[in-house]
């Protein structure tokens, strides 16, 4: 098998942010099973209630790399960044969907080609 080394970054201002470290892991672990990975280590999830940094920071180790969560929930309109890094194929769509249950209401992406640089490509329609 090739590797691909594909890297979706989202960046998302959101309604409803994940707050629940339990909830957070299980909505992961549903992502790596939807998208065909396997889970290698967590996922794990803790809430942060420093003033000024408050959120939920989520993580899971996939065989092919990780897929990473942080989440600022103080201001009226919260924000989300979420990193999905994989040396296989990717559906970044399936990704963005994800993000749905959190009602977005605006998302921007890179969707990067890692594998002779930083090449950012289309997400096919």
């Amino acid at each position: 098998m090739a590797q691909e080394h594909k890297h979706l970054i989202i960046r998302a201002e959101v309604n409803l942010p994940p707050i629940d470290p339990v909830w957070t892991s299980n909505w992961l672990a549903q992502i790596v099973k939807n998208i065909n990975m396997k889970i290698l280590m967590g996922p794990y999830a803790i809430y942060c209630d420093v003033p000024g940094n408050r959120g939920l920071t989520a993580a899971v180790i996939i065989e092919t790399s990780h897929i990473i969560l942080h989440s600022w929930d103080e201001d009226e309109v919260a924000e989300i960044q979420f990193d999905v890094y994989t040396c296989s194929s990717l559906d970044p769509q399936a990704i963005i969907d994800s993000l749905d249950i959190f009602e977005p209401v605006k998302i921007e992406y890179k969707y990067l080609n890692r594998d002779k640089g930083l090449v950012e490509v289309e997400i096919p329609n």
